[in-house]
């Protein structure tokens, strides 16, 4: 991640992942700086004009939808915009996690700050209190077809702006009317286009996508080291990472996995042993490594980039140029986000799908030193010979979870908004195939830890021994069946503490090793 500002100009400075993420943590402040508010006012003030001017702006002076061609009285235009945020609050299902709620916020108010918007200062600067004050909007996580933007979540997101809906502050969710009396805050009346601006978006997408930016790159990361360390377990062959052969076919993501592995593996004594060995070639889930999981690396480079776009553009709808161009067009259909969200899920799932395979390898018993189901008195035992079945389950979940919602559409708005990207169900979808990855990758570390045992009393690389010296401290190697659901957990929160990348980093620091690879700027930064 790249180090977060101590203060990030909203509608001015370029927003990425990770510097969402660090207003969202609070490790960055946000400002709104004159130049922002002074653009924001002149938009504001070219709709005002509309409005007085009496000309027929989609949104500003006319309904919604199928209802575009319905002209709003001068008088009624507040009304208008405040109904929108009633009538479109129909999401359903769990609330989402407040994080994401949050980063829609953020992203919106980033949006907003660019200034064609036609959205009041003080508007802004009410969502801008809400982030800092940690007064987060429940919103439902359905309903969003993510065109013409993700209208229900926006509008749940927004309700507390006029005093409705609910909040989560310290814990505690209650609803807006009875927060606002303890802190002291009175509803907005929201002017005209206002609604509007608030619930066109892709916020709810956006925010998603940099969820799965920041989760997936720590299940990229540490799926090269768990990788790694079965190489070891099983005495694989470094050959496969050589920088020579990756020369030839040098994808940015393949190069970068190679370097990575092959750097893990040096000074190996297990390695040393292997290169006389008679085994000519490794199954492809270990000698496939930099393919596979430099393949899954582009894809997240492929959405990093794309985000980083969405991220400070302006997506909602009209756009207000000035009180004499104002142009309705389709900046908030979720299309460019929904698609890649997609690739990106198919790329999560492939990682849990080729450690699943690395996990079986191990338990055969074709590798030389390491037992079945890797423990010596089987029958009695099963081994962990189980816990792959629990991996199976997982790799197959992500595989139904893998079918693109970007394909579907199905018309709304009776017609009005023909064709829609499903984007949001891509989002969540992606976050979920992820968790799932999790807690195969810890699955496997388990498995790795137990096989890494057999080749002692050879050593590994620095890196690799120093984590299976710490695995060990928190879960003991397995010489007969125990409840392994216990040693499982523990797996799952090593790799939601990204345990072995910060093994990797302290040990690296205190030898003082270089671990840079050619692309490393571009697969560590976001």
């Amino acid at each position: 991640m790249v180090t977060a500002p101590k203060t990030f100009h909203l509608g001015e400075d370029w927003l990425t992942a990770g510097i969402a993420l660090a207003i969202a943590q609070g490790r960055t402040q946000l400002k709104l700086t004159t130049t922002a508010r002074n653009r924001i006012r002149a938009s504001a003030a070219a709709v005002q004009h509309i409005v007085e001017k009496g000309a027929v702006v989609y949104g500003i002076n006319t309904g919604f939808g199928p209802l575009c061609t319905t002209t709003i009285s001068k008088e009624e235009t507040r009304i208008l915009q405040t109904n929108i945020l009633q009538s479109h609050s129909v999401g359903v299902g769990e609330p989402i996690a407040s994080i994401l709620a949050k980063l829609m916020l953020i992203l919106k108010a980033q949006s907003l700050s660019k200034g064609y918007s036609g959205i009041a200062e003080s508007t802004i600067d009410r969502i801008i209190w809400h982030i800092e004050n940690d007064a987060i909007p429940v919103v439902p996580e359905q309903g969003s077809v993510g065109a013409s933007g993700d209208l229900a979540p926006l509008s749940h997101l927004f309700l507390p702006l006029i005093g409705l809906g609910k909040v989560e502050h310290e814990g505690a969710v209650q609803p807006t009317a009875d927060f606002f009396k303890k802190v002291g805050l009175k509803p907005l009346a929201l002017g005209a286009k206002e609604g509007l601006a608030l619930i066109n978006g892709t916020q709810f997408i956006a925010a998603h996508a940099v969820k799965v930016v920041a989760e997936l790159h720590s299940v990229l990361a540490q799926s090269d080291v768990v990788g790694a360390m079965m190489i070891e377990s099983l005495q694989g062959s470094v050959k496969p990472f050589y920088n020579e052969l990756h020369a030839l076919r040098p994808f940015k993501g393949n190069v970068h996995v190679a370097k990575r592995v092959k750097r893990l593996l040096k000074g190996s004594e297990i390695m040393e042993d292997h290169i006389d060995c008679e085994r000519v070639q490794d199954p492809y889930s270990l000698r496939c490594i930099p393919q596979v999981h430099g393949a899954s690396r582009n894809t997240w480079l492929h959405l990093k980039e794309l985000l980083e776009i969405e991220l400070n553009s302006v997506t909602d709808n009209p756009v207000i140029f000035d009180k004499e161009l104002t142009i309705s067009g389709g900046n908030f259909h979720g299309q460019p986000l929904a698609m890649a969200l997609d690739y990106a899920c198919l790329a999560a799932s492939e990682l849990g799908n080729i450690s699943d395979r690395r996990i079986y390898l191990a338990l055969e018993g074709n590798s030389p030193g390491v037992p079945k189901l890797l423990m010596k008195d089987t029958g009695i035992n099963s081994g962990y010979m189980i816990l792959q079945y629990t991996t199976a389950a997982l790799a197959s979940e992500n595989k139904g979870l893998c079918f693109p919602s970007s394909a579907d559409s199905i018309p709304t708005s009776l017609g009005q908004e023909d064709h829609v990207s499903m984007g949001s169900i891509s989002g969540r979808k992606a976050l979920q195939v992820i968790g799932n990855v999790k807690k195969i990758l810890a699955i496997e570390l388990l498995t790795a830890a137990q096989a890494f045992e057999f080749r002692k009393p050879m050593k590994s690389g620095i890196f690799l021994d120093e984590i299976h010296k710490e695995i060990r401290k928190r879960v003991p190697f397995a010489t007969m069946d125990r409840v392994f659901a216990d040693d499982i957990e523990i797996g799952i929160q090593m790799i939601e503490e990204e345990f072995v990348l910060a093994i990797i980093e302290r040990v690296r620091k205190q030898k003082g090793i270089s671990l840079n690879t050619t692309y490393s700027g571009e697969f560590e930064n976001y």
